[in-house]
């Protein structure tokens, strides 16, 4: 999986849309809220996602991809990762880790923001 494909597996859920509040950085969104931050890319290819309810359950990324998964700075404490897309955790789980992702954020935005189920 690259960049290209994360991004559009990502503006493929139904509500997703594509955000730049910073430079250099893209986000998706569905409502008001991020589900996925992606990188630039200059050196390595990453998705930034919320990887549990917790860090107890995030910190499960870290251990199984030690040198491919990373707390984010500044939101990591609330449960987010960032999951490199072009290291060694497998597509199908970076698409879970996604899925999880916006499925958490979803479940959080009051119902007149949420999606039409698809």
């Amino acid at each position: 999986m690259d960049r290209r494909e994360m991004l559009a597996y990502c503006l493929g859920k139904p509500g997703a849309w594509l955000d730049r509040p910073w430079e250099d950085d893209e986000v998706v969104k569905v409502g008001s809220r991020i589900f996925a931050f992606l990188g630039p890319g200059e050196t390595t290819v990453t998705v930034g996602v919320k990887c549990g309810p917790n860090r107890d359950v995030a910190d499960e990324w870290l251990h199984r991809y030690p040198a491919d998964a990373q707390v984010m700075r500044y939101i990591g404490r609330s449960g987010w990762n960032t999951l490199r897309i072009d290291g060694a955790i497998p597509a199908d789980e970076l698409v879970e880790a996604v899925d999880a992702s916006y499925e958490a954020v979803v479940a959080k935005l009051p119902r007149r923001e949420r999606p039409a189920p698809g």
